[in-house]
């Protein structure tokens, strides 16, 4: 399960541009707390804070603690110069609340997928899975083993055992998650060796 971050925060009294142009030079980044049928709460935080929740690597996907307010990250925009954090957004919820993240995939059992061995290549279509979960069960990854893949497979999330209590946010189609391609050494010499195959059976034939 993913950790529960905290983060301390204090509250905004002046908004507008020229109000969160301040905040930023004095090292600190706007932000708003929204939802859970309350107003919205205009704060900021230190942005060295922020800087390293967002390193963690399963910010996103996790709950945030702010001054006692359970919360769940929803946006963070950057500077397209800087690339420092410019505003943060977080979305309030209630302990038990179905909250939808996505949440990193971990490929494993690679050495026992048969179409690896055979110098096959996995191709990753997608790095996340988009779910829906309990807030305080939210899952800080999901495994996904490649056992018995061959060169051709593809892995859909029909063949996926998500946690107990989480669902695909995407329920439309059994959409693709990853494939085992060949590389384009062996599709050479698989195309090499159907060429020599057929002109051998035309050989036969002509004989």
């Amino acid at each position: 399960m993913s950790d529960t971050l905290t983060l301390s925060a204090e509250t905004r009294e002046q908004v507008g541009k020229g109000a969160s142009r301040e905040l930023r030079r004095n090292g600190r980044v706007p932000a708003v707390i929204y939802g859970n049928k309350q107003d919205p709460k205009s704060i900021h935080v230190a942005e060295r804070e922020l800087h390293r929740l967002l390193m963690t690597g399963h910010f996103f996907n996790s709950v945030v603690m702010i001054d006692g307010e359970r919360t769940l990250p929803k946006d963070v925009a950057f500077d397209p110069v800087t690339d420092r954090p410019v505003h943060a957004d977080f979305l309030r919820i209630s302990e038990h609340a179905t909250v939808h993240v996505n949440v990193p995939i971990v490929f494993a059992d690679e050495e026992l997928a048969p179409g690896i061995k055979r110098g096959g290549v996995l191709n990753i279509v997608r790095h996340e899975l988009d779910l829906v979960v309990d807030a305080a069960e939210i899952p800080s990854e999901i495994t996904i083993s490649l056992k018995g893949l061959e060169v051709g497979d593809s892995l859909h999330i029909s063949a996926v055992t998500l946690p107990k209590g989480a669902t695909s946010a995407i329920t439309d189609r059994d959409f693709t998650i990853a494939t085992v391609v060949a590389p384009s050494a062996l599709k050479s010499s698989e195309g090499d060796t159907a060429t020599t195959e057929a002109a051998a059976e035309g050989e036969e034939a002509g004989e």
